[in-house]
């Protein structure tokens, strides 16, 4: 019987394993490798990414951001409209839900849901500003 060798598998070294990053108390946030995997990135603007990031890393342990249209923009020096439209995308693609504040609010709760069991779509319609009202 001949042996089969195993497969070479490199050793990871981690550069600086005093830095090796954990969940802590002031925050949950973390990507889906499954995004770049799947090809979710192809289907969004930087705005959509920038955006889409920010949520992540501001989310609570459901996923759920509490942070104004208005803040988000600042913190990422994006303008108003770009930032409703990358809001839209996002949910259009079922990648983020929405709940007003209230009854007549007009800002409210964006909750990071799990990717689409489905993956992404074939293909993403360009949404025009009149389609997403």
């Amino acid at each position: 019987m001949m042996s089969q060798k195993k497969p070479h598998c490199p050793r990871v070294v981690v550069p600086r394993p005093e830095r090796v990053r954990r969940p802590g108390p002031g925050g949950f946030g973390w990507l889906d490798a499954r995004l770049h995997k799947q090809g979710w990135l192809e289907l969004l603007t930087p705005e959509d990414i920038a955006t889409y990031t920010f949520l992540c890393i501001v989310a609570n342990r459901q996923g759920v951001s509490w942070y104004r249209r208005d803040r988000i923009r600042q913190a990422l020096c994006i303008g108003e409209h770009a930032i409703w439209l990358a809001l839209k995308r996002l949910d259009a693609l079922d990648l983020v839900a929405y709940r007003p504040f209230g009854p007549h609010a007009s800002e409210g709760f964006h909750q990071v849901l799990s990717l689409p069991p489905q993956g992404p779509p074939e293909t993403m319609p360009w949404l025009e500003d009149e389609d997403l009202s």
